[in-house]
């Protein structure tokens, strides 16, 4: 079985998520999306998401295209690819390059040299995009 992981933020879920969602499934056996803690999102974007994780990872747990969704550690980032070692991480359109770059190299000194990165494309990025949908909402 060859499973795909994901991992977002997933706040105020969107076709641009669902999209994203179904290209990830389209590339193996069984969709894991990894939905990041509160602290994390925090820490990475300099504020908390709107939706807090629990109420995010209830709203991704809803889409038939998911075939689990789990939160993702508070303190080690790649704690679900140790426990789950995915065939596949996708990333999206707007994954910077250095992150991914720090992926592959975790993932070689983990032992995880044949997990694959594969980039989606985006879907209306002008329209679905959780930044400009808060923008538009008025919200943070």
């Amino acid at each position: 079985m060859k499973l795909v992981m994901v991992f977002g933020t997933f706040d105020f879920v969107h076709l641009g998520h669902v999209n994203f969602f179904n290209q990830a499934s389209r590339l193996g056996d069984k969709l894991t999306v990894v939905v990041a803690r509160d602290s994390n999102v925090k820490r990475m974007k300099g504020k908390k998401p709107f939706f807090n994780e629990r109420e995010r990872l209830a709203m991704v747990q809803t889409l038939r295209v998911v075939d689990q969704a789990v939160l993702g550690d508070s303190k080690d980032f790649f704690a679900a690819v140790r426990k789950f070692k995915p065939a596949i991480i996708a990333l999206g359109y707007d994954q910077k390059v250095l992150f991914v770059k720090h992926i592959r190299e975790k993932l070689d000194e983990l032992g995880l040299q044949h997990t694959k990165l594969v980039r989606l494309k985006p879907f209306q990025p002008g329209k679905f995009k959780s930044s400009k949908i808060k923008k538009l909402l008025k919200i943070n």
